[in-house]
């Protein structure tokens, strides 16, 4: 697996052929700040699916939303609600692994490359260098190529 760090809109991905934008959401149905702004802007659908996803959702899960002919949005629920709890920020690494990992198997039977923010590592308050790893991890794939965008507006 390679990943390749570019500066950008992550909501545009770069490159022919399928592509996943990826991103981390949260466990209690809020929506409504930091990148998903960025994604409602430009497509309806993924906020819809997640707002019909059932309560509680269950972390390490992935709604994979179809917004384009070539363009899907993978909602990954890999945080436990949208604030710090006793120091302990929303992330949960383990969930995130687990929905990483499928969203690996998703990118390789759509054939697709993932773009993604640095997940995880906003609102959900985690760190690049504990997530860059688990995507290493759960993305071996070397026919997956995943880009990384600083996206300049989160």
């Amino acid at each position: 697996m390679q990943i390749q760090y570019i500066t950008g809109d992550a909501t545009t991905p770069v490159g022919d052929g399928n592509k996943i934008i990826a991103h981390t959401c949260n466990d209690i149905g809020a929506w409504g700040a930091g990148f998903v702004l960025s994604i409602s802007k430009r497509w309806p659908l993924p906020m819809a699916e997640y707002l019909k996803l059932g309560r509680p959702l269950r972390l390490g899960t992935v709604s994979l939303v179809q917004v384009e002919p070539s363009i899907w949005v993978a909602n990954m629920i890999a945080q436990r609600g949208i604030r710090a709890l006793a120091n302990v920020p929303p992330i949960r690494y383990n969930a995130l692994k687990h929905c990483l990992e499928i969203l690996a198997r998703e990118a390789a039977n759509l054939k697709a490359t993932i773009h993604m923010p640095r997940i995880g590592c906003g609102l959900a308050g985690g760190k690049w260098a504990s997530v860059e790893p688990l995507i290493r991890e759960a993305i071996p794939n070397t026919k997956v190529f995943v880009y990384v965008v600083y996206d300049l507006r989160h």
